[in-house]
């Protein structure tokens, strides 16, 4: 019944407002057959009369008053809401949870979130830092930032940097006290900050170029950090020699708080993709953040050195 009622219910407020058919239909861009229909569907369905008519006017009637002032105020609630959702549909606001590698969130997350801030103050954001598989859905996230894309079917990428190079750094007090390796061998004699892997446990190996083709190299010492920003603090204290992402190290190695160890020995990776569901694609929060994060990185690029320490958003 109330499948069949609700869409002749405007008609009958209509008629009810304007004091008459004629004067509905002219409001509604309807005929007076049409509206005559929809009020005999109405009273046929509550099995009562809710106007009176005469050739000269048309009244509600007892019923019809109470009626009317029943379901009227629902209506415009209804309506109110319709338009609310229209005029909001583009409108960045709510929360966006991100699951973010730790190495990307003072390079690439910080930098966005500023402006991001600045644009769109009624977004909220939420960080879950995370180096090891995530499940994007059922954590519920909207998006994740990760190295390298994922190729499937239900999932979206889009790129965030150029890819980059992953770099061994130290300062020049732990090279001036113990000496600087000159090929992936020396490193046996040296303090390597170990990563901890997220999935094993245990220290991973380094994947580093060795007479032109990419090796992973098992490496030791006296530390494994939790992730690469740790490493960082670690290598700048003078603990060793870390392997971290350029972009990490970008204004260490200008000022010279730290130094390049082996550049030759530096792997390319792919650079930092937002994946998210294609579902979620159009998203107006999801896609405030895109543009934003085009517009900073790639104006971090036109700022940044030569390679491998440039990086920035990709020219879609």
């Amino acid at each position: 019944m109330i499948r069949d009622l609700l869409p002749h219910l405007p008609v009958v407020m209509a008629v009810a407002k304007r004091g008459g058919f004629a004067a509905a239909a002219t409001q509604l861009g309807l005929s007076p057959s049409a509206v005559s229909h929809a009020v005999r569907v109405v009273e046929a369905e509550l099995g009562m009369a809710i106007f009176a008519r005469t050739t000269r006017s048309v009244a509600l009637t007892e019923a019809g008053a109470e009626f009317i002032a029943s379901v009227g105020p629902a209506l415009i609630a209804i309506g109110e809401a319709g338009e609310r959702a229209k005029t909001d549909k583009d409108r960045v606001n709510g929360t966006l949870r991100l699951s973010v590698q730790r190495s990307s969130l003072a390079t690439v997350v910080a930098p966005v979130l500023i402006e991001l801030a600045r644009r769109h103050p009624d977004l909220v954001v939420e960080i879950g830092a995370d180096d090891g598989p995530v499940d994007m859905i059922g954590g519920g996230y909207d998006a994740r930032i990760r190295l390298g894309e994922v190729m499937a079917e239900e999932i979206v990428a889009t790129r965030l940097t150029q890819p980059f190079q992953a770099v061994m750094v130290a300062t020049q007090n732990y090279i001036e006290s113990f000496g600087e390796p000159m090929s992936i061998a020396d490193l046996a004699d040296h303090n390597c900050i170990g990563l901890r892997d997220p999935i094993s446990g245990g220290a991973m190996p380094w994947d580093v170029v060795d007479g032109g083709k990419e090796i992973s190299a098992a490496v030791s010492g006296t530390v494994v950090a939790p992730d690469q920003p740790f490493a960082r603090e670690l290598a700048l204290a003078g603990v060793g020699i870390a392997q971290v992402f350029a972009p990490l190290v970008h204004a260490d190695l200008q000022s010279n708080r730290l130094v390049w160890v082996m550049p030759e020995a530096a792997v390319l990776r792919p650079g930092l993709f937002l994946v998210f569901a294609r579902s979620a694609s159009e998203q107006p929060k999801l896609r405030a953040f895109i543009d934003v994060a085009r517009d900073v990185l790639r104006s971090n690029v036109q700022r940044a050195q030569p390679r491998p320490m440039s990086f920035g958003m990709a020219a879609d």
